[in-house]
């Protein structure tokens, strides 16, 4: 599954790099809407979880991460949008659209196999890690960028840890 996971996700990447190129800040923006909908997707499919009584210790250890990590995503989606990143329709539109697609695969995928739901999340984390620091080599001094890449980093560390704490008894 794990090689599913990453053939989807390059030949997305690879989408989205020819649809945006040149246009970093919009591709930014859309990576950001798209980025809050696993965060979304999990809590969604651990509160239902939790509402029919399918819980244990690690459940509200991951909602408050999971929510966390969403705040956090959210925080970056409002930066890209004071630098414009939304500015033209059609990436709202794109945007929009795909992230309808991407929550509802992302429930499914979580209620099903938790773990293939994190290896995602993982490699797109990383993803946004490689796409804001390809940004930083020709933009060193954008603090804030800097800022969210450490982020996107960070949640690959928290995501591991999920997924450990999954695994383990």
């Amino acid at each position: 599954m794990k090689k599913l996971n990453s053939l989807i996700l390059n030949i997305t990447v690879k989408f989205l790099g020819f649809i945006y190129s040149g246009r970093n800040l919009q591709r930014f923006w859309v990576l950001e809407v798209i980025a809050r909908s696993p965060y979304f997707a999990f809590l969604s499919v651990l509160h239902f979880k939790e509402s029919l009584g399918i819980k244990n210790k690690k459940t509200m250890i991951l909602m408050k991460e999971h929510f966390y990590q969403a705040i956090n995503e959210t925080e970056h989606l409002k930066e890209m949008e004071k630098r414009g990143g939304d500015r033209f329709w059609i990436d709202r539109f794109f945007a929009r659209h795909l992230v309808l697609v991407y929550y509802w695969i992302m429930v499914f995928y979580y209620f099903l196999s938790p773990a293939n739901a994190y290896d995602v999340n993982i490699k797109i984390e990383e993803h946004a890690f490689e796409t804001y620091s390809k940004y930083l080599k020709d933009n060193p001094n954008d603090q804030k960028i800097k800022e969210i890449a450490q982020d996107e980093l960070n949640h690959v560390k928290e995501l591991n840890e999920a997924l450990s704490m999954l695994t383990t008894i």
